[in-house]
């Protein structure tokens, strides 16, 4: 089993091959936690299950034992290859050695033709812009089981109110519902990171009707850019604060509300009321 501290380290003494601190390559060597994935993902036998950036594919074994169809993309070429290794009678496993955010991933998903589960410990340095690509892909997608730095999987269940809750925060509750799982301890990996990590799941719906999404997000993010201005100051570059002022008012908000004070169904209140064309 590739988590066991001594085979994975023989493993990668084999292929002359170590962990990336570039590619943010920390290893599960911890079963116990792996098992706990697989069933926070409730992976069941012959589910499509996309995973990003297996490295020695500890977690890879455990889905293929689960009889999952995987299919891996792994960006570093020598666990790329390794990864093969894995391969079963049945041909479970598919491996693309590419750069996630490169990857076809809606022409990858309507070829399958069934909904995906996707579960990844990802790259810490760029989890932001891989669920921005999975966020918006109901259609393809059922859920996100994904490990990420603790302080960010508490960012993704925040509510309103908190100090927790932003731009992110936002976006992902508009197209899918949050859960957080458990916390990992550094211990849990080779080499240790620094930080604590989480596992969440992500379960995407259809988002909300909204006028104009790209205006939307425009005003959300802009609104936590300043997150201590209130919105009639944060939002006047977009909106004059009369109507920023007024439309608070309409939703039952102040006019000294600031973005955390407002929900995502409260922004989108906000939003349809300021933008609308006078």
């Amino acid at each position: 089993m590739r988590y066991r501290p001594s085979e994975l380290q023989a493993f990668l003494l084999s292929l002359g091959l170590s962990p990336k601190k570039g590619l943010s390559q920390n290893f599960l060597i911890d079963g116990n936690i792996i098992s706990k994935i697989i069933q926070l993902a409730d992976i069941q036998e012959d589910d499509e299950i996309l995973e990003i950036g297996p490295g020695p594919g500890a977690l890879t074994e455990a889905l293929l034992l689960k009889k999952a169809h995987v299919t891996a993309v792994e960006m570093d070429q020598g666990f790329a290859n390794a990864l093969t290794q894995l391969k079963t009678a049945d041909h479970t496993l598919t491996v693309f050695c590419q750069d996630f955010l490169k990857f076809e991933i809606e022409d990858f998903c309507q070829k399958k033709g069934k909904k995906i589960k996707v579960v990844a410990n990802l790259p810490y340095h760029i989890t932001t812009p891989i669920l921005a690509k999975l966020l918006p892909l109901h259609p393809y997608i059922e859920s996100l089981t994904v490990m990420v730095q603790k302080e960010v999987g508490k960012r993704f269940v925040a509510q309103p109110g908190s100090k927790d809750w932003n731009s992110f925060s936002l976006f992902l509750r508009f197209y899918a519902e949050p859960q957080y799982g458990f916390t990992v301890e550094p211990t849990c990996f080779f080499p240790k990171p620094n930080v604590q990590s989480a596992v969440v799941k992500i379960t995407l719906k259809p988002p909300p009707l909204v006028s104009d999404v790209t205006r939307f997000f425009l005003l959300t993010r802009t609104a936590f850019q300043q997150r201590r201005k209130m919105l009639k100051r944060s939002l006047k570059q977009l909106y004059s604060v009369e109507k920023l002022e007024a439309g608070l008012q309409h939703i039952g908000k102040t006019a000294e509300a600031r973005p955390e004070d407002l929900s995502l169904d409260d922004f989108l209140r906000l939003f349809e009321i300021v933008d609308k064309k006078d």
